[in-house]
């Protein structure tokens, strides 16, 4: 008995190993640059947030896109359709140059490892490079949820909250200089 019991862990054993020894990243290797994936490629081209603005979002400060799907619900009118679109139009043309810039900078850090030499001093400029590649493009999108907040009433702020699901959020605090921090 003893020796089927273990034959059939051995068995389980050696089955297991080839599951054990696989990386959440096998396949990545074959990426163009291999810290972006095709669909992370694809979205810094074309503009897209990526929840790099989740701090304004989550915090009472709309994006300019979600404002303009909710337009309607929203009740902006036609000032405020037409500055929230060329806040749109404008931020992604930002977006997009600053995409491009992120893709630039990882795809160089990563021949800093392709090319077979890395050194501390090539990895921190690479890495310091996409640091604020990386640090520009959230930028971008962060300021314009600043510019969208601003044309908005609170009300409608309030209602995108709302509709966005974000009942709990606060609105938007305005700095205070007559407002005294600490005890």
């Amino acid at each position: 008995m003893p020796r089927i019991a273990i034959l059939s862990l051995t068995i389980l054993a050696a089955a297991a190993a080839p599951l054990a020894a696989r990386s959440p990243y096998a396949g990545q290797q074959e990426r163009p640059i291999k810290a972006l994936s095709a669909e992370q490629i694809a979205d810094l081209r074309a503009g897209r947030g990526m929840g790099l603005a989740l701090p304004a979002e989550l915090n009472g400060w709309p994006g300019p896109m979600h404002v303009l799907e909710l337009a309607g619900p929203l009740g902006l009118d036609a000032a405020q359709r037409a500055t929230v679109e060329a806040q749109f139009a404008a931020m992604r043309a930002e977006a997009v140059a600053a995409g491009e810039a992120v893709i630039a900078a990882e795809a160089a850090l990563d021949a800093v490892f392709a090319g077979g030499a890395p050194t501390a001093a090539l990895i921190g400029t690479a890495t310091e490079a996409a640091g604020r590649a990386q640090a520009a493009l959230r930028a971008v999108h962060l300021r314009y949820h600043l510019a969208t907040a601003a044309a908005l009433t609170a009300q409608q702020r309030a209602a995108y909250a709302r509709l966005r699901g974000y009942e709990g959020a606060s609105a938007p605090r305005r700095h205070d200089p007559h407002r005294h921090h600490g005890g």
